[in-house]
C-alpha cells in the first residue's frame, strides 16, 4: 500500500479531539538538550511540521519561541488553534511537509513530532532546504511506547491485536533516504504518562490504526481494555512509559 493510499492528510479527521486531549506531551528536558546541542534560544524561530493538535508546538511556545505550526488536516489544526490561540507567538499554517506555505530561509529550526513517516521524503527534503536558514537544524521526535513492565507489555500486545494491519514506510528507512550524507545525532529521554481509564480509552481512540466507534470490533475492544486497566491500575490510574527519541542534524546544502 502506497503512502497516498494511506491518506495521511485525512486519516486523523475523526481522531483530532482525542489526539489533542489524550496523546502524551514531550519531556521539558528536550529544551535544555536542544539549547546545548543546536544552540536553541528563545529567539529561535520554529517551524513545527505536521504539527497536528499542537502538542509539540506548545513545548516551544512555553519556551517563548515563535512557532509556525504547519498542519494540512483542518480538524487537527482547529484543535491546535483553540488550545494555543492565547500564545501571541503561535501561528497556525494550512500546509504540508512538501508545501509548507512558509517563506524562503525563514526559520531556524524545523521540528517534526510523530509525523515524519507520513511525509513524501524527497519532496519534503527540498521544501525543508528552502525554508531553513543557513546553519539551521532539523529535529525529529517520536514518543515510542516501551515494554518496560507487565502492563506495558500487555498494552502493546493489545494494540497489536486490534490494530489494523497496514504497510508504511519505516521511520528508519525514511531518515536514511532523507538525510543523505548528514551526520544524525540521537538521544533518548524517558517520558511517562499517568492516565485514568478515560485517558487510556481516549489514547486508544486517538490512534488512526485502531478500530473507531463505528467498527463492530470496538465494543469488545473496550471491554478488553477495561479488563486490562482493572488488572494493573493503582489508585485508579496506570502509567504508560515511552522513549522520547530525538534525532537532529544540520542540513548539508
Amino acid at each position: 500500500m502506497s503512502l497516498k493510499e494511506l491518506n495521511p492528510k485525512n486519516r486523523f479527521n475523526n481522531r483530532a479531539e482525542n489526539y489533542g486531549k489524550y496523546r502524551p506531551t514531550y519531556p521539558r528536558e528536550i529544551i535544555q538538550y536542544l539549547e546545548e546541542t543546536i544552540g536553541l534560544s528563545k529567539g529561535s524561530i520554529i517551524a513545527d511540521i505536521g504539527s497536528g493538535t499542537g502538542i509539540l508546538s506548545k513545548v516551544f511556545l512555553e519556551n517563548k519561541n515563535k512557532v509556525y505550526a504547519v498542519e494540512p488536516n483542518e480538524n487537527m489544526r482547529l484543535v491546535a488553534e483553540k488550545s494555543l490561540g492565547e500564545y501571541n507567538d503561535f501561528h497556525s499554517i494550512n500546509g504540508g511537509a512538501e508545501d509548507t506555505n512558509l517563506k524562503e530561509k525563514s526559520v531556524d529550526v524545523i521540528t517534526v513530532g510523530q509525523a515524519f513517516h507520513w511525509f513524501e521524503t524527497m519532496e519534503t527534503r527540498k521544501e525543508f532546504e528552502r525554508i531553513l536558514k543557513p546553519n539551521g537544524s532539523i529535529v525529529i521526535l517520536y514518543n515510542i511506547p516501551k515494554k518496560s513492565d507487565e502492563f506495558m507489555s500487555e498494552f502493546l500486545n493489545f494494540t497489536e491485536k486490534y490494530g489494523e494491519k497496514y504497510i508504511k514506510e519505516s521511520i528508519k528507512d525514511s531518515k536514511v533516504e532523507f538525510f543523505k550524507d548528514e551526520i544524525i545525532h540521537k538521544n533518548n529521554l524517558i517520558n511517562r504518562q499517568e492516565v485514568d481509564f478515560e485517558g487510556l480509552r481516549g489514547l486508544i481512540c486517538s490512534y488512526s490504526y485502531m478500530p473507531s466507534e463505528e467498527n463492530p470490533k470496538f465494543e469488545s475492544m473496550m471491554v478488553e481494555l477495561k479488563e486490562l486497566f482493572n488488572k494493573y491500575s493503582e489508585n485508579d490510574k496506570v502509567t504508560l512509559e515511552y522513549n522520547t527519541e530525538i534525532s537532529w542534524c544540520k542540513l548539508n546544502k
